[in-house]
C-alpha cells in the first residue's frame, strides 16, 4: 500500500455499523490501515445510538450497513445528519432500495472496496 493511500484517513475517528462481526471487523482492520482510529463498532440500531451518545462529538465519520438484521440504519443516519457527521452507507442492495430523502448520502456496495471506500470517507470528511 502506498504512503498516500495509507495515510488517507490519518486521525479521523470512525463509527462502523455492520451486523455481520467478520465485515466489521475486516473493515474496522482496513480502515486503521488507512490511518483511522475505530471509534467503535455496532451490530444494531441502538448500539450504535448509543455509540453515538457517548462518543458523538469524538466521531469523523461513519460507515453505515443499510440492513442490520431486521431493522435498517435509517435511524441512526438521521442522528448523524442532526449532529453534522459524514457517512456513507454500505450495501449489497440496489441504490433504489434507498429512500428518497438519503439519496444525497454515497453508497458504496458491498463486496466493499477498501480502497474506495477510504477515499469516499476522506472526501466527505473534508
Amino acid at each position: 500500500m502506498a504512503d498516500q493511500e495509507a495515510a488517507v484517513l490519518e486521525g479521523r475517528r470512525l463509527l462502523i455499523v455492520e451486523d455481520d462481526y467478520m465485515i466489521a471487523i475486516d473493515l474496522a482492520q482496513e480502515l486503521e490501515e488507512r490511518g483511522a482510529e475505530i471509534a467503535g463498532l455496532a451490530g444494531s440500531v441502538e448500539e450504535a445510538q448509543s455509540l453515538i451518545d457517548t462518543e458523538g462529538d469524538r466521531i469523523d465519520g461513519a460507515v453505515l450497513d443499510v440492513n442490520l438484521g431486521a431493522e435498517r440504519v435509517y435511524p441512526v443516519a438521521d442522528r448523524l445528519i442532526a449532529r453534522g457527521v459524514p457517512f456513507v452507507f454500505a450495501t449489497g442492495y440496489d441504490p433504489w432500495v434507498i429512500p428518497d430523502a438519503y439519496r444525497a448520502i454515497p453508497l458504496c456496495e458491498k463486496p466493499i472496496r477498501a480502497t474506495a471506500l477510504a477515499r469516499l470517507l476522506a472526501q466527505r470528511m473534508s
